[in-house]
């Protein structure tokens, strides 16, 4: 499943590596596409969503509602 989220602090590659790293630490077979010029994070993972976007905000990253 795919989800997309907008994180208005992305603001750079650093910003993208913690958060791909956050994922891929819960799970290791996610896609994930990201971009601070969009502010947009892509995801192709089996988990939740709320699991997603509970591991993007405990990384220290808001998520635009």
């Amino acid at each position: 499943m795919q989800t997309t989220f907008t994180v208005p602090d992305l603001a750079c590659g650093a910003c993208v590596n913690t958060i791909s790293q956050a994922i891929h630490s819960i799970d290791p077979q996610a896609i994930i596409i990201a971009s601070p010029q969009t502010k947009l994070v892509q995801i192709e993972s089996e988990l939740p969503v709320m699991t997603l976007q509970t591991t993007i905000i405990a990384a220290g990253y808001t998520i635009a509602k």
